[in-house]
């Protein structure tokens, strides 16, 4: 382990851990080997940094919610292995509406880049530079949101989901869709995301059919879904979009 003799720790540091100059770090946070954190950062919580995850300098991570109705109660923030949050970056802890704050593995969560309490953030997410998430956020595993989004309370975002750079999120966005404009609309698959996970022709073909069916053709949204869901020869990815849509309760983008 490397901790520069400016910095303040005041919490056991694992093997393989690096805190650099100026950095804060309190008795609240619990490291994990192969930490790095940079230059001028403050480290608050309860909070818990998985294996190998790297702040950078002048990130803040796990502090108070920015919320009237918290009251000092206890609340956490998790980050899980090798996520990567980048300069200024401002990650809050929970609420007593569900404890915590949860950051996936693998995510990159860009410079400038604020995370509300409650928020739920997948696998593999990327948060481009000053993204904007309100508290009770949730975003799906392997989503991209582009730079200076800012995206409302209580969003869900689903798996897979691309956001254009400097538009505004209000509603949810469903899983699998390639979204942006004023207002946020969906423009069509995310196929060259879905295509890089590794999705083969038929699983693309599904999707699509659903897409048709769901955005496309008149009709009720959720009558749509629900005929999705009782139907037969309907993928798995197909079954996963109609039911977040019969699951939303903000309204969606379409």
């Amino acid at each position: 382990m490397t901790v520069h003799s400016t910095a303040i720790v005041d919490t056991e540091v694992p093997e393989g851990v690096e805190i650099g100059p100026h950095a804060v770090v309190t008795s609240k946070v619990q490291l994990s080997p192969g930490c790095t954190i940079g230059a001028h950062a403050y480290v608050d919580g309860p909070t818990r940094l998985g294996r190998e995850v790297s702040i950078g300098p002048s990130a803040v991570v796990g502090t108070d919610p920015q919320d009237l109705k918290y009251d000092g109660e206890r609340t956490e923030l998790e980050v899980g292995a090798q996520t990567v949050i980048r300069e200024f970056a401002n990650l809050n802890r929970g609420t007593t509406a569900s404890g915590r704050t949860v950051i996936g593995k693998r995510c990159l969560i860009m410079a400038y880049v604020h995370v509300a309490h409650d928020c739920r953030i997948g696998d593999e997410v990327i948060l481009a530079n000053s993204v904007q998430l309100a508290g009770h956020v949730e975003i799906g595993d392997c989503t991209i949101i582009g730079g200076v989004v800012p995206v409302h309370q209580f969003v869900r975002i689903g798996v897979h989901v691309m956001i254009g750079g400097g538009f505004r999120v209000a509603k949810d966005v469903p899983p699998f869709m390639l979204a942006g404009g004023y207002p946020l609309r969906l423009a069509s698959l995310n196929r060259i995301g879905l295509s890089r996970r590794g999705f083969d022709r038929r699983r693309m073909e599904s999707l699509q059919k659903a897409f048709g069916l769901l955005f496309r053709e008149e009709g009720v949204i959720r009558d749509k879904a629900r005929s999705i869901l009782k139907g037969e020869g309907w993928s798995d990815d197909a079954m996963r979009l109609a039911e977040f849509v019969m699951e939303s309760r903000r309204g969606l983008v379409t």
